[in-house]
């Protein structure tokens, strides 16, 4: 190789390279631009006319090949081949903080013809030099290491005492804690109530499957997307439904940190996410989902047909200048398979029935009182769960006592790993029974709000029906009718079969409704 110093001489071209470690750094500070100032006095000091300017601000773990900047500066130099170039760096630490990398961004630059060239260091092609060089390289590896260890040792404290150090999921955000002590996450007015409903509708059902819960998410317009086409890859659905952090809990299991009651407030109960784990995992089976659900047809699977009893299904049907929207029965041997009732018939009867289920104004007293005998009744036996919960908890910690000390004795590997599986299940039956535990009685005051929700719903259905969603929809149906209603091929709904409060307040439906008798 050639004496650098005397290759310094000839050459006129230089490249500027100033890196800072992260992006909050070049967005809050001025690393890259003081940098990038005391090179080009350095390079007007030497007579060198810069032609570019290479600025990173990733850090790369070491690797050169990770930094974006340094990547374009390569390129830079394979574009002008045969030109001979000095790169122009601040400190010896921006050029590389890996002894093996440094070594190995030395011989890229010797490649290709270009000498590189400190501020704080003067480099020489001399046995001593490449010595002192490869030392300075080898301590500047050792502080990103040892930086990375106390890092990495400060979070894993944290977590330990419940707090989330990571990016802040989607539907969280961080703010500063009012004590002080760091940032903690907290709902977001926006986005939490969409990941809520996603989560509890695909433990409940509501959502069969995880295509399905994607498809709720892209048509929400605030959920950030993946793609550029507003949409969303699956693995970002099964990292949602994955993260314990929405139930309120944190946990880093490559630190060996295990699940913990978090400082966060919980979008969904521990219970929930136990549940979403449970099908995820194959532990819990459900029905297949139903490729016919269809908002435009709420009353789809609930009504049944007069003639056989069976559900009537629903489906647009193209005319000559419009679709239009029917029920019908599709039961083979059935007398009215194939014979239609448009939806607006069937609608009107249905809206009908529940303008009708309302209640006189002096029954709201009785519905009243039944409602408060129906709590005090609750509350007896929910004073016995929560005793009867108690001693299953304590069943656990008994368990968890035996395995621990199994362990102690335990000379094989895989019986270790396996009493520690066992034990993590514990610890998370442990918390759901915890949870159960303190939501099983209910706090004072809880009363006079759900007779407030309940009277709300008795004293009109319809509403609640004429202006909640397809959800909302589904769950009037389950509340207000025992059974499925039937329905004759001309849109007449025979009595339907109410549920218990409305069946006892009195005779309140109307007599225009149009039913069989």
């Amino acid at each position: 190789m050639k004496d650098e110093y005397n290759q310094r001489t000839e050459v006129a071209a230089a490249l500027i390279y100033c890196r800072v470690s992260s992006t909050k750094q070049r967005l809050e500070g001025s690393g890259l631009e003081s940098q990038e100032q005391r090179c080009r006095v350095y390079a007007d000091e030497k007579g060198y006319l810069v032609e570019a300017v290479f600025p990173d601000d990733v850090s790369g773990g070491g690797d050169f090949m990770r930094r974006p900047g340094m990547v374009a500066l390569l390129s830079y130099l394979d574009a002008q081949r045969g030109k001979p170039y000095v790169v122009i760096f601040d400190d010896l630490k921006r050029f590389a903080r890996d002894t093996e990398f440094h070594l190995k961004l030395r011989r890229e630059f010797a490649r290709r013809g270009a000498t590189i060239e400190c501020l704080n260091f003067r480099i020489e092609d001399t046995p001593e030099g490449k010595f002192i060089e490869t030392v300075i390289a080898a301590q500047g590896e050792l502080e990103r290491e040892q930086n990375r260890r106390q890092v990495v040792q400060k979070m894993k404290a944290r977590v330990e005492n419940g707090f989330w150090v990571f990016r802040a999921p989607v539907g969280y955000r961080y703010i500063n804690a009012p004590s002080g002590g760091g940032k903690v996450l907290v709902p977001d007015e926006v986005l939490a109530p969409v990941v809520r409903q996603a989560l509890e509708g695909y433990a409940t059902g509501h959502f069969a499957s995880q295509a399905e819960v994607q498809r709720f998410l892209e048509r929400n317009p605030h959920f950030p997307k993946d793609k550029m086409d507003g949409t969303l890859r699956p693995m970002t659905v099964s990292r949602l439904l994955k993260k314990v952090v929405y139930a309120g809990y944190v946990e880093a299991p490559k630190w060996g940190v295990s699940v913990r009651k978090g400082h966060h407030e919980g979008l969904i109960e521990f219970e929930t996410y136990q549940q979403i784990q449970d099908v995820l995992e194959g532990k819990k089976r459900r029905p297949a989902a139903r490729a016919d659900i269809n908002e435009d047809f709420p009353l789809r699977g609930f009504v049944a047909c007069d003639c056989c009893g069976n559900a009537m299904t629903g489906a647009w049907s193209k005319g000559k200048y419009r679709h239009y929207a029917y029920y019908r029965c599709q039961t083979r041997n059935c007398e009215s398979k194939g014979k239609s009732v448009p939806v607006a018939k069937m609608d009107e009867g249905f809206a009908s029935i529940l303008k009708g289920m309302q209640p006189a104004k002096e029954l709201f007293e009785l519905a009243k009182a039944m409602l408060r005998d129906a709590w005090n009744m609750r509350l007896t036996l929910a004073l016995g769960e929560k005793e009867a919960l108690q001693k299953q908890l304590a069943d656990i910690d008994g368990q968890l006592e035996g395995m621990l000390d199994r362990i102690v004795e335990a000379n094989s590997a895989s019986v270790v790993r396996a009493y520690e599986s066992r034990i993590d299940k514990l610890e998370r039956d442990k918390l759901v029974l915890q949870e159960k535990i303190n939501k099983t009685v209910p706090p004072k005051g809880r009363l006079e709000d759900c007779i407030e929700l309940s009277l709300k719903f008795l004293s009109s259905p319809w509403n609640i029906w004429k202006n909640g969603d397809f959800t909302t929809r589904q769950t009037v149906l389950r509340l207000a009718f025992n059974e499925p209603l039937r329905c004759s091929q001309n849109g007449v709904y025979e009595t339907p079969n109410l549920s218990f409060p409305f069946r006892y307040l009195g005779n309140f439906m109307e007599p225009k409704s149009e039913m069989v008798l």
